[in-house]
């Protein structure tokens, strides 16, 4: 384990039925997972302590695989008197006994509660693992109407990746989703904020902030050390806002949605610089009637952000996006 520092709705009705009606083959399913050997994982998540009690559990920066179970983006986890706050629960139910295990591995306590950030496949349908544990789910509203949104598409991307790994996965949101922007929550003793302040990766992501200690739990609105991804349903100005909105915060600790934890100044060089380039350079291209290919070919190089893994991958795909979404916006 590395460290930072000394660490001293009801299921939305697009997918409550399916819950219901197949909730004793997942509770099957779910036993099965914990019978001897059911540790024996050939992939552990590489847990990092940011402050006292606080923990990233780092996943690769590589693309989904079968052997990382899909899981490419980081979760975490606060470990109270009470029990344990696990932030985002993995993409399937089957990689709940390897969060467990890494958590076990840090403290005996329970995972009580588990806060989704987003909407993403590994930040939440990993979710009826553990709220068939007794762990309350927990997620703004904004959240989890996304969700719902995408639940079915995330399935069928993640059977091609995962086969019999997704087996009894079922799209499960918080039951109770919480009707706000910004919710101050008391877990275990310990005062959290989970907020939404604009859209980002996904419409709807969240944070969670820890006032105390300092450290942004940012989701999929900050990307260290790999080049973020904008798609489609991307809000690229509206990300570049938010960013600006989360830098008002001044967190010691970033705990990116990918890449290792760092700091403010590196959530802005890898992420918001980034973002501000998009956007200035291609409204620059559209003020100029540039076509979108010759805009592409313009700045398809950037020495500013080639050092981001991923970048010759993904930089000409985001300025095709980013071109076609502020076009539709003139």
């Amino acid at each position: 384990m590395t460290s930072l520092i000394d660490p001293s709705p009801r299921p939305s009705s697009l997918f409550r039925s399916a819950t219901h009606t197949r909730l004793g083959i997942l509770t099957c399913l779910l036993g099965a997972l914990t019978l001897p050997g059911a540790n024996a994982l050939a992939w552990e998540m590489q847990t990092q302590a940011v402050a006292k009690d606080v923990y990233a559990l780092v996943g690769p920066t590589q693309n989904r695989t079968y052997d990382n179970y899909a899981i490419n983006a980081n979760l975490g986890f606060i470990v109270t008197h009470e029990g344990v706050v696990l932030i985002d629960s993995g993409a399937t139910v089957q990689s709940g006994p390897l969060i467990e295990q890494a958590v076990a591995a840090v403290t005996a306590q329970p995972i009580r509660w588990v806060v989704n950030l987003g909407s993403q496949d590994h930040r939440w349908l990993g979710n009826a693992y553990f709220a068939e544990r007794g762990a309350q789910i927990i997620a703004l509203a904004r959240t989890v109407e996304t969700q719902g949104a995408y639940a079915d598409s995330h399935l069928v991307r993640l059977r091609e990746t995962l086969g019999d790994r997704l087996e009894g996965t079922l799209p499960l949101s918080a039951p109770e989703p919480i009707e706000a922007d910004r919710a101050a929550l008391d877990l275990g003793g310990v005062s959290m904020e989970l907020l939404w302040l604009g859209d980002a990766h996904y419409v709807g992501d969240a944070l969670l902030w820890l006032p105390e200690s300092s450290v942004l739990f940012a989701g999929d609105l900050v990307y260290l050390d790999r080049i973020l991804g904008v798609w489609p349903h991307s809000r690229i100005r509206d990300w570049r806002d938010t960013f600006d909105a989360m830098e008002e915060l001044q967190p010691k600790v970033v705990v990116p949605g990918h890449g290792a934890p760092g700091d403010l100044a590196k959530a802005k060089r890898d992420t918001g610089d980034y973002l501000d380039w998009l956007v200035r350079e291609v409204e620059g291209a559209l003020d100029n009637w540039e076509p979108i290919d010759e805009t592409v070919e313009r700045l398809a190089d950037a020495p500013e952000f080639e050092h981001l893994e991923h970048f010759d991958d993904w930089n000409r795909r985001n300025l095709n996006q980013t071109y076609l979404q502020l076009e539709a916006e003139r």
